[in-house]
């Protein structure tokens, strides 16, 4: 929890340190009452008194009740402002990094477990700094306070709060042994049932399909089973502190006044009023120690679970991403002094996955010039779709060199570096929105959206206690719920490439054409036509390399086919870096490169390769028929 204070800003330690005014004259206000119940009680006591003077006594105490109710309510405000606005940067902070991470620190934590720590373990931190904070900081205060005021009041009332104390610090000292390991433990129950949870519902279709819900329904009970009996646990050792103060305390009280009366029965005329006034105080001082201990003891209720999440959230921010950026730009010149635009070399690339023990590719070396097609076939396994993501660096090669255009891929910034490619992954991915908005996703436009030189980094943890970062938030949360809004040029790109994707067929016919709504994931379309807006993506940003990992599959023959004369027309000048299964799709490909278990064991025109090459005869075998052989 210390370190991660770390991350509250300039005015949230400003606001903190304004509540520990409030708090410290809140403290103060508390232990004044006793001062004036005392006077009361004196005044009763004295013949003779004027009840003017009780009611000013009266009074008085009534204001510095109050005046405690307002300090109390101000320091909650402040709390509160605080930790909404700290979490809120947490979360962004959290989203920010998550998104910088590659595929090797995205296993290390797993899905599930990130989604919790941005969720569950902040809110776990946000609970601690609005109830706990004010706790901690004003127990340890009233407490010392406090005993200072009765200090020097009575030997025997000493040692009675004394034992009493001794008895509060045991009890949340074995009840604290107990359920400190349980707490550590409750966070990675709740990764476990958010897992099981998340799975049953991606995978909902295949469970149903194998009449598998009784299964998935038992694997859930035990997740839930798991969780529940540790809170239950926690709670009930918990729930024995709020009894066990409270007989404390009574017990405390009990004891001041049964000693005060022996005091007062042995002590002379004079003296029995001011031993009882000094009983009434040190009654209401003792019971606010005990007070003081009692929400102490509150606050280890609430600082496990912050600790361990404060530690769980820190993981993910301290972590550095095996991939990280270059400084350049952009890539080498040609010698007429004009930039290479679209040039891909592999050099004695060899590959290991992180904790493998064989490597994935072992010394792979190909160029692929400008404006050509080249493809990657092979069996399952044989790191097809490994060689491609080494381009984008969703990995970084193990061995040997990957240059675009001249440059080895590590020298560039991530930003520049993937601004050349246009990449449509395996399995194809929508995003919650419309036909247009999936199309031209990433657009960096956004005009009016963003002030200009602002990036949107600045918008993720703008402290919205400002009314510009108020305002930034409310900017984003609008772009958010209606999508970016497109120019007329930018929309005739999103029907060009729609187009090239041979993707308007469908997109015409839906209610709302460009505009029609794309459910989250996709689920309101097709496999088929997921892929070819995936690709439609790729395309609209007029990338100078184009790379398919396996993206043509859930077409058929025919729209397979004009996808790629569209492309070969429309984005002609673009490299082409294509992995497919079948060789109708690259047959036509200028080179085509064949993996055999990493390696590369044939390169060459479909021609060339069906003469000398052995695999990929094979698997043209498995494929064509004889008449297509000989074609």
């Amino acid at each position: 929890m210390i370190r991660i204070c770390k991350y509250l800003s300039k005015a949230e330690w400003f606001q903190l340190f304004v509540g520990l005014l409030f708090i410290v004259a809140g403290v103060w206000l508390q232990l004044k009452l006793p001062d004036y119940m005392a006077d009361i009680t004196r005044l009763v006591e004295t013949p003779n008194s004027e009840m003017h003077d009780v009611w000013v006594a009266g009074g008085k105490m009534l204001a510095v009740a109050l005046g405690a109710m307002l300090t109390t309510v101000a320091v909650g405000f402040i709390t509160a402002r605080v930790s909404a606005s700290f979490t809120q940067r947490l979360r962004s902070m959290q989203f920010r990094r998550v998104e910088s991470f590659g595929p090797e620190e995205l296993n290390r934590f797993s899905t599930a477990s990130l989604i919790t720590r941005s969720t569950n373990d902040v809110t776990q931190i946000q609970m601690f700094l609005t109830m706990g904070l004010l706790m901690l900081v004003q127990s340890p205060i009233m407490a010392v306070w406090a005993i200072a005021k009765i200090a020097g009041k009575g030997v025997e009332w000493t040692a009675a709060t004394g034992v009493s104390l001794v008895l509060v610090m045991g009890a949340v000292a074995i009840i604290m042994a107990m359920v400190m390991p349980k707490f550590r433990s409750m966070q990675a129950l709740t990764d476990n049932i958010n897992r099981v949870a998340r799975e049953n519902l991606t995978g909902l279709r295949v469970v149903r399909a194998y009449n598998a819900e009784d299964y998935q329904q038992g694997k859930f009970d035990k997740a839930n089973r798991d969780l529940t009996e540790t809170q239950l646990f926690t709670n009930r050792a918990m729930s024995i502190m709020m009894p066990l103060m409270n007989t404390v305390m009574n017990g405390l009280t009990l004891a001041v006044y049964w000693i005060g009366a022996y005091l007062i029965d042995a002590a002379g005329l004079m003296d029995k009023l001011t031993l009882f006034s000094n009983m009434v105080v040190f009654s209401s001082y003792a019971i606010q120690v005990i007070m003081s201990f009692l929400m102490m003891s509150m606050v280890f209720v609430l600082w496990p679970r912050a600790d361990v999440s404060a530690k769980r959230i820190l993981e993910v921010l301290d972590t550095e991403p095996h991939v990280t950026d270059g400084t350049r730009t952009e890539g080498a010149k040609n010698a007429d002094g004009t930039l290479v635009r679209g040039r891909v070399e592999f050099r004695d690339v060899s590959f290991t996955y992180p904790d493998a023990r064989e490597p994935m590719l072992e010394h792979v070396s190909f160029t692929a010039q400008p404006g050509q097609t080249v493809a990657f076939i092979g069996s399952t396994g044989s790191g097809k779709t490994t060689l491609v993501n080494l381009v984008p660096r969703f990995y970084d090669a193990t061995d040997g060199q990957v240059l675009v255009d001249g440059v080895d891929v590590k020298d560039y910034t991530l930003q520049s570096l993937r601004d050349k490619i246009g990449y449509v992954p395996q399995q194809s991915v929508m995003f919650k929105g419309t036909v247009a908005s999936n199309v031209a996703f990433g657009d960096k436009s956004q005009a009016g959206v963003l002030p200009a030189g602002e990036s949107m980094a600045d918008v993720e943890i703008a402290d919205t206690s400002t009314p510009q970062g108020r305002a930034r938030e409310k900017a984003l949360l609008a772009e958010s719920e209606h999508g970016t809004t497109l120019s007329e040029a930018q929309m005739e790109d999103v029907r060009q490439a729609v187009a090239v994707a041979k993707a308007d067929e469908f997109v015409t016919r839906m209610d709302g054409t460009y505009e029609a709504p794309i459910a989250q994931g996709g689920t309101n379309v097709s496999g088929g036509q997921k892929q070819r807006l995936s690709i439609a993506r790729a395309v609209w940003r007029h990338p100078e390399i184009l790379v398919f990992d396996d993206s043509f599959s859930a077409l058929d023959f025919r729209t397979d086919h004009d996808v790629r004369e569209a492309l070969a027309h429309e984005a002609g000048d673009a490299t082409k870096l294509i992995v497919a299964q079948r060789i109708g799709t690259i047959m036509d490909a200028d080179r085509i490169i064949v993996l055999d278990q990493g390696r590369v064991v044939g390169q060459g025109t479909h021609k060339e390769l069906l003469r000398d090459c052995e695999v990929y005869r094979q698997i043209a075998e498995s494929q064509l028929s004889e008449a297509e052989l000989a074609s």
